[in-house]
Formats: structure tokens, sequence, C-alpha cells
């Protein structure tokens, strides 16, 4: 299977060719929501292939050559596919889960009535496209076996979401309902949430931003290595080390700005929280298995780099885990519940990103892994309760969802705990591996990590009581709500078992169990010579962390019980008394119309200063306008010595002559 892992981009692309092209004239929406999950199922199984194969040869990897794309001197870029443990890693999660989020959309997509007659939508072969073509474009970016490749699938990816951010590109802005603080104190207002289009569009923008110093990077790579390919380039990275001490850091710091743009980290997180606008199903392959997962694979996958530029990987280390409190603090007084899960991926994007800043890559990777798992069964999980409710996402409308929605509950639950790293979960055991990294590294960032967690807990959990437990706020949707069809509660129950039991890849090893990853990606991890040594803690202080983990984690769960359901009063009590930094956290600290100031309209000013002045006035009118006129008096001006008398012609005749014979004579 290893020869035949182009298969796992083609059968993508085979069904994106086959819906867009006879979908929606031939095929029919049944046909098409078919073709797509299977296309991604099929991937899946040549992936699994390849995963034995690899297996047996002991994580030996594999370079899949198809073609050559151009070559231009001395700079040539194969087709090639590189197959080891971490391009695999990242194969199994894309299609797996990816298949399940295409599982899912087949019943999502269908939009059913109060009699439950049964409505397509409009454009579900053009969806499912999109859909296939998201997949595709991931797997170009985690098999490519250089940077060139890497950078296509990167920018794909980019194109994938703004066409599905953007789906649903007829529907308006929609205004939200303010935050009732109680009597005598005034609601907080909330911003409108931008329209689908427009979110597409901000989403496109600010991944433009990042890929520019991505495509900078690659740019120093080639002139530094005189290669794109990443054996070439990682088996000269130590002598380029040596030689040249600075191109390292500025290479690492370069591609760093693009996982900032396309992983959502501060300070290009923005467009991540409004690309809730789309799909649900768009919602959970963004942010599960696909586009912000691409920044931790490019460090990991850039390891020895990283290695060798510290400064900058502590940098990573620090702006991840600002990120993560950071986006923590915000969601937890979110009232949209996808937007809480949003910041809940912005957050633990965070974590991944202090993992690999701090040199843990597999334990970055493995909380890559389980993330996907229980991110994409609460994502999910959401859509299952708008579906239910005629898409009304808002919590504070929700209530006793658990009696009409018994397997949408149970599952959010199981994601929620996955979450929140409670005990045995498998979240735990991925964010307990990063805290204890971090730990070694920096008490102080352990410090703000083990704090994010506590939040995590408690936003999650909130979640869950308001929505699903207590009494219903609004009894018409109450009435309406009904548990979802085949093959959503199919998709949920099977993410909910692997995030469940995704935490075995990964069990403490100071504990004596077997950690797979690790031993699964070590073939990929470059060790530098004559590093350091390097030192553990005791398994002392092993049990102590990760028994502040699990009491941080039972304490922000129990936390919220208390404040939504023993006494929902005291919630509100504290935002009224406390009416400025809950209106400041509601506004996501107002950061979105900071940029709007700052870096929007001044944009907006300029382009119609260019578009009127320098584009209208001076290039228009001035040079086409101008030019046309110009030709046209000229043209003018001749036209009046076509007056039709011969002896004037005759005369005109003459001169020209004499012209002539003076030039040849006198010359």
């Amino acid at each position: 299977m290893t020869q035949l892992i182009w298969l796992t981009i083609a059968l993508p692309i085979l069904g994106l060719l086959i819906n867009g092209l006879f979908g929606r004239r031939f095929l029919g929406n049944r046909v098409v929501s078919i073709i797509a999950p299977l296309m991604v199922l099929l991937a899946f199984l040549v992936g699994v292939g390849a995963f034995f194969e690899t297996m047996g040869r002991d994580g030996e990897a594999v370079t899949v050559h198809l073609w050559n794309w151009t070559t231009i001197g001395d700079f040539s870029v194969p087709i090639n596919l590189l197959v080891d443990p971490l391009s695999l890693t990242m194969v199994l999660v894309v299609t797996g889960v990816g298949f399940l989020i295409h599982v899912y959309a087949t019943d999502y997509m269908v939009h059913r009535d109060d009699h439950g007659h049964a409505h397509d939508d409009r454009d579900f072969p053009r969806f499912f496209t999109f859909l296939n073509l998201f997949i595709a474009s991931m797997l170009v970016l985690v098999l490519g076996d250089n940077y060139l490749m890497m950078y296509v699938g990167w920018e794909l990816v980019g194109v994938s979401s703004y066409l599905l951010i953007g789906y649903w590109f007829d529907r308006p802005s929609e205004e939200q309902t303010p935050i009732d603080l109680g009597p005598d104190t005034e609601p907080v207002q909330l911003q409108p949430l931008l329209s689908p289009a427009a979110s597409g569009m901000k989403a496109f923008i600010v991944n433009r931003i990042g890929d520019v110093g991505f495509a900078l990077g690659v740019f120093l790579i080639w002139s530094t290595f005189g290669t794109l390919q990443f054996d070439e380039v990682f088996a000269e990275a130590v002598h380029v080390s040596e030689t040249m001490p600075t191109v390292i850091p500025w290479i690492t710091a370069l591609l760093f700005v693009g996982a900032i743009g396309k992983s959502a980290q501060l300070p290009l997180y923005v467009w991540l929280p409004d690309a809730m606008a789309g799909p649900t199903p768009v919602s959970a392959l963004i942010h599960a298995a696909t586009m912000v997962t691409a920044g931790v694979y490019m460090i990991v996958r850039s390891n020895i780099l990283y290695s060798l530029a510290p400064n900058v990987s502590l940098w990573i280390a620090i702006i991840g885990m600002a990120t993560a409190f950071f986006a923590a603090t915000i969601a937890l007084v979110q009232v949209d519940l996808k937007r809480v899960l949003a910041y809940s991926t912005v957050s633990q994007l965070g974590y991944m990103f202090a993992a690999v800043g701090v040199g843990a890559y597999t334990a970055g990777m493995f909380h890559l892994v389980t993330h996907a798992f229980f991110k994409a069964l609460l994502f999910l999980g959401a859509g299952s309760v708008m579906h239910a409710l005629h898409d009304v996402i808002d919590i504070r409308r929700m209530g006793g969802l658990k009696d009409k929605m018994k397997i949408t509950w149970i599952t959010f639950w199981i994601g929620g705990l996955a979450l929140a790293g409670f005990p045995l979960m498998s979240g735990f055991f991925s964010k307990d591996e990063i805290l204890a990294h971090v730990f070694e590294a920096s008490p102080i960032l352990w410090f703000f990590g083990i704090l994010t967690a506590g939040m995590t807990a408690f936003y999650t959990f909130r979640a869950i009581f308001i929505a699903f437990h207590g009494k219903p706020r609004d009894h018409h949707l109450y009435e309406h709500a009904h548990e979802n069809r085949a093959p959503i509660t199919f998709a949920l129950s099977v993410l909910a078992v692997l995030a469940i039991f995704g935490g075995l890849l990964g069990l403490p090893a100071f504990m004596g169990f077997t950690h797979y990853l690790d031993g699964w990606l070590e073939h990929v991890l470059y060790e530098l010579p004559h590093g350091a040594e390097e030192h553990h803690m005791s398994v002392t202080m092993e049990y102590i962390l990760m028994g502040t983990s699990a009491v941080i984690a039972v304490g922000g769960i129990a936390l919220a019980y208390f404040f939504y359901m023993v006494q929902p009063s005291i919630p509100q009590n504290i935002a009224r008394s406390l009416r400025s930094l809950f209106a400041l956290l509601a506004h996501k600290y107002w950061i979105d119309e900071l940029y709007d100031t700052l870096f929007v309209q001044p944009g907006l000013k300029l382009s119609n200063a260019f578009a009127n002045g320098l584009d209208k006035l001076i290039i228009d009118e001035t040079f086409i306008d101008g030019s046309a006129k110009l030709v046209g008096r000229f043209g003018k001006l001749l036209s009046k010595l076509e007056n039709g008398y011969t002896s004037n012609y005759a005369l005109a005749t003459f001169i020209g002559v004499l012209i002539m014979i003076s030039y040849f004579f006198l010359r």
C-alpha cells in the first residue's frame, strides 16, 4: 500500500471531480452523498495499509516518486510523497475523522421541517465537492516531501476554507441578543455576527498575512540550502547553523509566522471564531482534522531546525501559552455554543504550540490526535443540537435537552470530559504530558497552563449544564427538539469511543506503560550531535503534576456545576458586580474592533484613494483617456488636410519630393 499512497490524494480528487461535474445535473444528491464519503473512506483504508507496512519496516521512511514538477537550472522540484510515521499519523487523522464528518454531513445538510419532511440543501453537490477538496488539500500538505509541496497544500487548505466558510454566501449577518445582567443593570450589547461571505473573506485575508511569512521562509531555505527537500535540508542543518548562526532562527521564525495564521495563534487568531458561519461539518473539519493542525505538523516536521533555534522555540512556547490563556478567558462568557468551542480550539492549539516550543514534539502530536477526536465530537454534537433546534445555537435558549437528545447528550458529555482533562479520558493524558514538559522548561508557563486547564473545564461544563440540564428556557424549541438520524448519531458514537480510548496511544511511561506514539514518532525526530543530556523529573514530581491536573479538572467541573445547577444566580451576580470585566470578555477584548480601526478602515481608505485618485484620475483620465483624446485631436488636425482640392494635394506631393531629394543630396 505504501507505493499506492498517492491514492489517498487521488481518491478525494476523483470524488470532487465526479460530484462537481456531474452531481447536480446527472447524479442527484443521494449518489453524491455516497460518493463523497466513500472516496475518503477508501483513502483511509489505503492509509491503514501503509501504516501496517511502515510498522513492519520499523518506521523506516519511504519516498514515492510520481513525476518531476519543474526544473529550472539548479532548481528542481519533484512530486514526491513521503511515507513515514509522522505523515501517516496525519493521514489517518485527516481521512479517519474526515470520513466521519462526511457521513455526518450527508444528513446534516438535509433540512427537515417540523413534520419531518426533508429538503436537501440547494447546493448539496457543491458542498461535498468542496469538502473532498479540503481533504485532498490537507493530504498534499502532509504527504509532500519538500517545502514547496507543503506550501502548495498550505495554500490549498486556505482556499478550501474560504469556499466552505462562505458556503452560505447569500445569508446576511445576524444580530445577537444582548446579555441580560438582571434588574437595574444595563445589558451587555453584542456585536452582530459576520455573514458567511464576510467570514470567509476574513479567514482568507488573515491567512494571507501569515502565508507571506511562510513563503519568505521557503525562499530563505532555498537560498541557504539550495534545495527544498526535507532530507537534504535537515542533513545540512547543523552545518549551516555552525557556519551561518543567524539563518536558521530567521527561517524558523518566518515559517512560524505562517503557522500563527494557519493555526490561529496570537495575534492572527481572529479568523477562527468567525469561521463558525460555515456549516457545522466545516467547523469540525477545520478545527479538528485539517487546517488548524497544519502549523503544529510543520514545526514537528521541521523539528531539527527548531531545535537549532532555541530562542525562536522559546517564543513559540510563550506565544502558545499566552494564546491558550487568552482564548480561554474569552470562552468563559460566550453564549454561542459553537463559539465557545471555537475559542476552546484556539486555546488547545496554544497548548500544542507550547509543547513543540519546549521541544516536546511527541506530546504536541499526541494532543493533536486526541484533540481531533474530542473536538470533532463536540462540534458535531453542537451541530446535532442546531439541527434539532432549527439552527438555534444560543445556549440561553436551551435547557433540558438531555431528555430529548440522549445520544447527543451522552456523547457531548464524553467530549466535554476529554476536553476538560478529566482523569483517564484521552485529553487528560495528552494535556498532562504537555504540562509536565512545560513545567520542566518553565514553571511560570506551567502556572498559566494549569490555570487555563481549570478555565477549560469550567467553560466546557458551563455550556453543557446550561444547554442540556435544568429546565427548558424556550419551550417552543424544547417541544420540537429530537434526536437526529443514524448518520449523525453514528459519527458521534464512533468519535465518543475514540475520545475515551485515544489516550491509550500515550499512557505515561513513568507509570510503567508503553508510550506507543513516542516509539512510533522517534524515527522522525532528529537528535542533535553533542546535545545536552536530558534531565527527567522524579517520579514523585510526575505524580504531583498529574494529580494537580486531575484536581484542577475536577474542580473546574465542580465549580461549573455549583454555579449553574446549584446556585444559578451566582454567575449573574458576579457578572453584574464586575460588569466592565464581563463586557471586556464578552466583546473579546475589542480586538476585532481594534483591528478594524488600525488596519481595515485605513486599508479601505487607502484603497479608495488609489481607486479614485491614482487609478481614475491619473491612469484612466490622464494616460488612457488622455492618450485617446490626444490621438483624436491629432487625427482631427490631419483630417483638415483632406479638403478635396487637387491643387493642394499636388503641392503637398511636390514639397515631399523636394524634401526627399534634399535629404539624399545633402547627407
